[in-house]
């Protein structure tokens, strides 16, 4: 992940390409105008910051001038230009993937199972960093990534235009054989520890499961998002496409 420690370097991307920076980082004791500019600005384009002492930015960067940005390996996109590619979509929506090895495994499933993109919330989300992108192998490059800032309103938006959301839990009764992938879809997958949110579990149509056989009684979030994306590929190639829920 990039790092920008200069304050009109800052400005600059956060005039023109915002949705490249993932955080920022600023220097408690500072009150010099720019500041406050960077903080109005990323204010109006959603971007987290956090006010933390001197020693914090210097263990970031060396050079700073009272501010570290981390820039993303790939730029956002915005969650309409994805739905705007696709008349059947099939979206993942990430709620809370904080570790940068599971969300890289499942951007490399997703873009292999033909997602058309993935949603992530602004805040308590793993960032586009260099480690995705390296597990990734490559797929970050191709799938279009979009970051919102209340997931469970992005949900509300999504079934007004005709998605079905699943979302994918241990415990169902149903399974995640058992649905129709063919419709407009977006698949819901929780955080490694605590699962789905219950307020984002709330706004899911269908909750679905893994039936397991051994000893363990879950799989690890990547390796049960690609369970989940290829069956949606598998139905997707040996049936026909239906139209949106009405």
């Amino acid at each position: 992940m990039d790092k920008i420690s200069r304050i009109n370097s800052l400005l600059e991307v956060l005039r023109s390409s915002p949705q490249r920076l993932n955080k920022i980082y600023l220097q408690k004791e500072s009150g010099r105008r720019p500041v406050g500019e960077i903080v109005s600005l990323a204010r109006a384009h959603h971007i987290p910051y956090l006010f933390v002492p001197k020693q914090a930015l210097d263990k970031m960067s060396r050079y700073h001038q009272g501010v570290v940005a981390l820039a993303a390996a790939k730029e956002f996109v915005s969650l309409e230009s994805i739905l705007l590619t696709t008349q059947v979509p099939f979206l993942v929506l990430l709620d809370e993937i904080e570790d940068p090895q599971n969300l890289g495994a499942i951007v490399r499933s997703a873009e292999g199972a033909g997602a058309d993109g993935i949603v992530l919330p602004e805040r308590r989300s793993a960032g586009l960093t260099e480690v995705v992108a390296q597990v990734s192998a490559g797929a970050l490059e191709h799938l279009k990534m979009a970051r919102v800032p209340n997931l469970a309103q992005a949900m509300d938006t999504l079934k007004e235009r005709g998605i079905w959301l699943v979302g994918a839990e241990s415990g169902s009764r149903e399974y995640f054989y058992e649905f129709d992938y063919s419709q407009p879809i977006g698949l819901v997958l929780g955080s490694e520890g605590k699962g789905l949110r219950p307020l984002v579990r709330k706004k899911c149509d269908k909750i679905l499961s893994i039936p397991l056989f051994g000893r363990v009684n879950s799989l690890n979030v990547a390796a049960a998002a690609s369970v989940f994306l290829f069956e949606v590929a598998r139905q997707r190639v040996s049936g026909e496409m239906r139209p949106k829920r009405s």
